[in-house]
């Protein structure tokens, strides 16, 4: 080593941290502890109702570092409300009352995704007004802006163990919702930080030779490079594999966006989660979509201390990757979803008459027929989730426990929904079922005193 180079090494060794960002590593206090929930679909306060059920929830919710949700609705008064219902919209038009806000820093969070196929059923006016609602309450959120820039970057908050960074992004989103930054004179457009993604349909090689015959057919197509074992006929690509179903592909830039956004957030803190409102390949599935789990991993690389997925509306897999957790659905955690007022597209696409029915009659016939699903949300099991916990020492994930609840699948319309502690029946069959959706992903969990065990 020549003389210049032994004086860099020793400046390098001499300021240490100064000339560093530093590395990817968990960085909190021991006890340090995550609670994460799934999708919280609230259109009113409900810490003011005497339900011990609910209660208990709230104390799990209270014992943390920093509580984690996925705020699916809007928060506004639609009697002074600017905007309006647009006529692309996520499934339903999701609004809650104003005093959501408050009620949802009275449960506990403190840190929630706003990103997600909902952010922009009532236009950017809505989302602001939302953004609004939880500014007040001093609930820090991610994933929305008035640009690209603002949606994407990195939100936080701080705890006496550690600051944690939030990035969050929708793979599931209406595309008029898409923020992009400003270019040229064109200024910046509102909305949410996406994750695209190309889809294919994944058949048999003799399908594949039937469909491009049919494009040979058609009197617009035009030969040219094309790949053997991929046919675009439609709009729709189709390509060979083993297995029928769907197949997606991240696009780079958005992917490239998103690592980005999640190397500066863990450089700022010192405990990153990245999350994801994706439906992919849709809510009937209890497997996560083909690119998730490298996409996962990629995720935790770039230096995320939790990856968690919202949307499915249901419960999918757990893995523990590089001694961090991967939540490939957490299910509902709210589905209070007493909408009003619903929108008048909503009436016509669902056959009501807005002089005859009623809004909650309309919503009761969406959650009938599903949105990406089949039969609909009748099936309890889109009532049963959980609520994990995870807990630190030694900047090591130690433990991971996960409460299971049930959200009152049986009970009436203006009372299902809302998260109590599962029955002992109930919650084991709830943990069993993630039990084997864990197990290809190497996760064991334990069934201890009614409660999902995860040690590592």
């Amino acid at each position: 080593m020549n003389q210049s180079n032994e004086c860099s090494a020793s400046r390098q060794t001499e300021v240490g941290n100064y000339d560093s960002v530093g590395s990817i590593e968990t960085n909190v206090a021991d006890g340090f502890t995550m609670i994460a929930v799934g999708d919280i679909i609230a259109s009113r306060a409900l810490t003011t109702r005497n339900d011990p059920g609910l209660r208990a929830i709230i104390d799990i919710l209270h014992g943390a570092d920093v509580t984690f949700g996925n705020l699916e609705t809007n928060i506004f008064d639609s009697r002074c409300f600017k905007g309006s219902p647009q006529a692309e919209y996520g499934g339903a038009y999701h609004v809650s009352l104003p005093d959501l806000g408050p009620d949802l820093k009275e449960m506990g969070f403190n840190i929630l995704s706003y990103a997600n196929n909902h952010t922009f059923d009532w236009g950017a006016e809505g989302m602001r007004e939302t953004c609004r609602a939880l500014d007040q309450n001093r609930i820090i959120y991610a994933g929305v802006g008035e640009n690209l820039s603002q949606a994407r970057t990195a939100r936080f908050v701080e705890s006496p163990r550690g600051r944690v960074a939030l990035v969050s992004f929708a793979s599931t989103f209406t595309p008029m919702s898409r923020a992009s930054d400003p270019a040229g004179a064109a200024p910046g457009r509102p909305g949410l930080n996406t994750l695209r993604l190309a889809k294919s349909i994944v058949v048999a090689p003799e399908m594949l030779a039937s469909l491009r015959t049919i494009r040979d057919s058609l009197p617009n197509y035009r030969r040219g490079d094309e790949e053997a074992n991929r046919v675009e006929l439609a709009g729709v690509t189709y390509k060979t594999g083993e297995k029928a179903g769907y197949s997606y592909e991240a696009h780079p830039g958005d992917l490239a966006n998103i690592l980005h956004s999640l190397r500066q957030g863990k450089q700022f803190s010192d405990f990153c989660i990245a999350t994801n409102h994706g439906h992919e390949p849709g809510n009937w599935s209890q497997e996560p979509a083909d690119y998730e789990r490298m996409f996962a991993h990629s995720l935790i690389d770039a230096g995320a201390d939790a990856y968690i997925v919202h949307g499915p509306h249901q419960l999918r897999g757990i893995e523990i990757y590089k001694g961090r957790p991967i939540f490939y659905s957490l299910g509902n955690f709210i589905m209070d979803d007493l909408r009003t007022p619903v929108g008048a597209d909503m009436y016509d696409a669902y056959g009501k008459d807005p002089h005859a029915d009623t809004d909650a009659e309309v919503t009761v016939a969406e959650m009938a027929s599903g949105y990406q699903t089949a039969p609909g949300f009748k099936d309890p099991i889109f009532y049963e989730s959980i609520v994990t916990s995870s807990q630190y020492k030694k900047n090591r994930l130690v433990e991971l426990r996960l409460y299971p609840i049930v959200l009152g699948h049986s009970k009436r319309f203006a009372n299902r929904g809302i998260p109590s502690l599962a029955p002992p029946p109930t919650g084991r069959s709830i943990l069993e079922r993630l039990q084997k959706l864990s197990a290809p992903f190497g996760t064991e969990i334990a069934i201890e005193n009614d409660v999902g065990v995860i040690r590592s």
